[in-house]
């Protein structure tokens, strides 16, 4: 049974779930002390770990947006093929779903693809993961975007726009190199906004 919660805290938890309603993604906990004006991230975890020990919420304290409001139900996102983490590979669509939290949905903006390769590990990116995208045509530096080269093959990399007008596509694995390309020769599909991984 859940326990009831102190003033403060249910604003906290409201906060999440208001916001995660209007951006299909979870607030991370600098955004929600930065709302709350909190000092520290200290004292928001103190909170997030309250909310947890009474059943609000679950948390995963290793990645940025790693709030899952418990109670909500699932979402059911399109399922659109398969994305490199390696070389572009063709993005191939499907007509299938994918099952995501609440925290990853966004009534229809997102999307899932599948990661094919390696480049990414050091985002901890792996081969075989699911990646959630937020449909969007632009990005800014230093988003990791789904990105579609010469309108016929899909990548996901970290996006750059350099200094001399052209694109890098930089990858988040030291042995490869980055894609560099006219801003006409690329065309953002999305930007990640979550990732699914099967533990087998």
């Amino acid at each position: 049974m859940r326990r009831s919660l102190t003033p403060k805290q249910k604003k906290v938890l409201e906060f999440i779930v208001d916001f995660q309603q209007s951006t299909g993604v979870v607030p991370s906990q600098e955004e929600i002390a930065r709302h709350f004006r909190f000092r520290s991230l200290g004292t928001i975890q103190n909170y997030l770990k309250r909310l947890e020990k009474h059943g609000y919420i679950r948390m995963a304290w290793n990645q940025k947006r790693a709030i899952e409001v418990i109670g909500a139900n699932p979402y059911d996102v399109p399922l659109v093929g398969y994305v490199a983490a390696g070389q572009p590979i063709e993005a191939i669509q499907q007509l299938e779903t994918f099952e995501v939290p609440p925290s990853m949905s966004a009534k229809g903006e997102n999307f899932v693809l599948k990661v094919k390769g390696d480049s990414m590990v050091e985002d901890g990116i792996l081969d075989g993961d699911y990646i959630v995208v937020r449909r969007q045509s632009k990005a800014e530096t230093g988003q990791t975007v789904v990105a579609l080269l010469h309108r016929e093959s899909a990548t996901v990399k970290k996006f750059f726009l350099r200094a001399d007008g052209k694109v890098e596509l930089r990858p988040a694995n030291a042995a490869m190199s980055p894609i560099v390309v006219e801003p006409g020769e690329v065309e953002v599909q999305g930007i990640l906004v979550g990732l699914v991984r099967y533990v087998r």
